[in-house]
């Protein structure tokens, strides 16, 4: 996914998952886009400071199914 396609199904109420369920990514109150493990709470930035750059590989992130 690219970090459009990532940032809209988000905003859309989809979960976007990278590399397996127990990360999130999400967009908390102050407007940053982070990826989240669920499993300690702790929180990276989808991108890096460039605001372009993604932590990860476009094909690692995947809209959960229901």
């Amino acid at each position: 996914m690219t970090l459009e396609e990532i940032q809209s199904a988000v905003m859309a109420g989809k979960t976007v998952h990278w590399k397996q369920n127990n990360y999130i990514v999400l967009k908390d109150s102050i407007g940053q886009w982070l990826i989240k493990c669920t499993s300690n709470d702790s929180c990276i930035g989808l991108t890096w400071r460039d605001g372009e750059t993604m932590n990860g590989e476009a094909n690692d992130f995947y809209v959960e199914e229901n």
